[in-house]
């Protein structure tokens, strides 16, 4: 494995380490701070440091152990800098739609996204962090519970909550069109 590799000391391991997650970390740490130089500044201190404490620690799941460095890491950087309030409230999650639709129906996933970019925007931080944590990442209810620091139950009861607010949002807007 990859991990116990550099942990023994093995620099290509933990160069393919800091390739095969970088953007992953990336993508995350983007979710707080639209600061590009303080996330990659982050990024790459939380891996010099993975590096020279090369930790004994058993861990779980690699990937969720780097996004919940990088997550405290930043927050961490925020509180130097005296920000209180890390996470950006954009809600301008990224989604991927299909270019060979015609044009109704590009009209129609257009109208789609609008309204439920609109109805994330409208989510708090930590429901619109569990989503992108549980289906952009694709990351386990242990795995969010550990980045985000709350139990197995609360993280299985947050998403519902987010998941029941979108389509509330939704349906209400849905509702006013007809």
């Amino acid at each position: 494995m990859l991990w116990e590799s550099f942990r023994k000391g093995d620099k290509e391991a933990f160069a393919a380490l800091f390739r095969q997650h970088y953007e992953t970390l990336y993508r995350f740490g983007a979710k707080f701070t639209t600061d590009t130089e303080l996330l990659e500044d982050c990024i790459q201190e939380l891996f010099l440091e993975l590096w020279q404490a090369k930790s004994g620690t058993p861990v779980l799941s690699v990937k969720a152990y780097l996004l919940k460095s990088l997550k405290y890491k930043l927050l961490k950087a925020f509180r130097k800098k005296g920000k209180t309030q890390p996470l950006a409230d954009s809600g301008d999650i990224p989604f991927e739609w299909s270019h060979e639709m015609t044009m109704i129906q590009e009209q129609e996933t257009a109208e789609k996204k609008r309204r439920v970019l609109d109805a994330l925007g409208r989510l708090s931080n930590r429901q619109k962090e569990i989503i992108y944590l549980k289906y952009y990442q694709n990351l386990s209810y242990e795995e969010v519970s550990e980045i985000m620091n709350i139990n197995y139950q609360v993280a299985r009861n947050l998403l519902y909550q987010a998941i029941k607010s979108l389509k509330n949002m939704i349906n209400l807007v849905v509702l006013f069109l007809f």
